[in-house]
């Protein structure tokens, strides 16, 4: 299953103009989006806040990773603080797969943000979460903590912004988006044979690994006649007649 390496903002010195920081807010963001990226069947390890942004590429570059996301908000410097908006999503322009997640979540972004118009995709070579990554990786500016629309919107809109960056990791890796649910612990019953683990909801698709019967499984969520599932270090699609609840 694809994994992602998820890097909400370590910098508490950034004050939103209504209370809070970026680092709070944006791994409120991250915490929220962790239910959806299990029920979807996105393996993903979070930054250590302690190690700050080089820390966070280092990290990252040691493992394999399909996408590198770092979440911040942006701030107006000078004559312009407070008075900008928007979401700003940057990528690499060394990168098409970078370029196209970046055009991914800020599609998605135009159905959640107030103006459309000032979601925007940026090339960067300047911003290390982005250009010192080994992996696809793409940053986003979720409005501006200075602009007191804007604070007053994330704080109002941090489901939804969680929930839309996950449709957009799911819509650029190709698989079904997953609503979250309660986690349910469930047996593989298939009367003596394996249940096969896939990496895509249909059976033309990879098998990734298998349970036998009687397996204890993590169930995350479901999709059509399949659930996403957890078997040790497996995760992947099963189909869901063959495992049952207690």
């Amino acid at each position: 299953m694809p994994s992602v390496f998820l890097s909400p903002s370590t910098q508490e010195w950034n004050k939103y103009i209504n209370g809070g920081t970026e680092e709070e807010y944006m791994n409120i963001v991250a915490d929220r989006m962790e239910p959806y990226l299990r029920s979807s069947g996105i393996d993903f390890v979070r930054n250590d806040p302690s190690r700050g942004a080089s820390g966070a590429i280092t990290d990252s570059n040691a493992g394999n990773y399909d996408v590198h996301l770092s979440l911040h908000t942006n701030a107006g410097g000078g004559d312009f603080s407070g008075k900008l908006r928007g979401i700003d999503v940057y990528y690499s322009p060394y990168s098409s797969l970078s370029r196209q997640l970046a055009a991914i979540t800020a599609n998605n972004f135009e159905y959640i943000y107030p103006d459309p118009d000032d979601v925007n995709i940026l090339p960067t070579t300047s911003l290390g979460e982005v250009s010192r990554t080994r992996t696809v990786a793409i940053l986003a500016e979720i409005g501006y903590h200075d602009n007191y629309s804007d604070a007053e919107w994330i704080k109002a809109n941090l489901s939804a912004i969680a929930r839309s960056l996950v449709q957009s990791l799911c819509d650029y890796f190709g698989i079904p988006f997953v609503e979250a649910g309660p986690v349910r612990r469930g047996t593989v019953s298939t009367d003596g044979s394996n249940l096969n683990i896939r990496s895509f909801p249909s059976t033309d698709s990879q098998i990734v690994g298998t349970m036998p019967d009687g397996a204890s499984v993590t169930v995350y969520g479901r999709t059509g006649n399949w659930f996403v599932v957890r078997y040790g270090s497996l995760s992947g699609y099963s189909y869901s007649d063959y495992i049952t609840f207690d």
